[in-house]
């Protein structure tokens, strides 16, 4: 599943080779919908990495009041405040090591699926692997 706002949107998982474009999706939310149907929700398993067709451009965050751009554009899909479930899980993690909510990137920017997460072999790998259950 995708993060917590978009459980009552369409959705598929992510494959390998997708394009996929920043979405607002009218639920409180943005995440990755494929340009041929920007209805559906397009979601990642955590270790999903994505290559972004330029560096990223966020909303600012606390005082700040100009937009933020990532000087990257690889990333590593990630979910995080998983201890949290009434807020926003998904995020991506920059190479610097920044991590950045994914609804806080703007709407229309364009990455490709490079590759999916390897099968857990470890229990501390399936966690880390695991999606925040929904809750509601």
């Amino acid at each position: 599943m995708c993060d917590y706002s978009l459980h009552n949107v369409k959705s598929r998982p992510a494959k390998v080779g997708d394009k996929l474009t920043t979405q607002h999706f009218n639920t409180g939310t943005k995440g990755f919908a494929a340009p041929e149907d920007r209805n559906t929700a397009v979601c990642a398993l955590p270790g999903t990495e994505l290559a972004f067709a330029k560096e990223v451009s966020c909303q600012p965050r606390g005082f700040a009041w100009k937009d933020r751009t990532i000087n990257h554009t690889t990333a590593i899909f990630r979910q995080i405040n998983k201890d949290n479930p009434h807020t926003h899980h998904d995020a991506l993690e920059f190479p610097d090591g920044q991590t950045v909510l994914l609804t806080d990137l703007f709407e229309g920017q364009e990455a490709v699926v490079l590759q999916l997460p390897v099968q857990s072999v470890t229990p501390a790998e399936a966690v880390a692997q695991e999606r925040v259950a929904h809750v509601g």
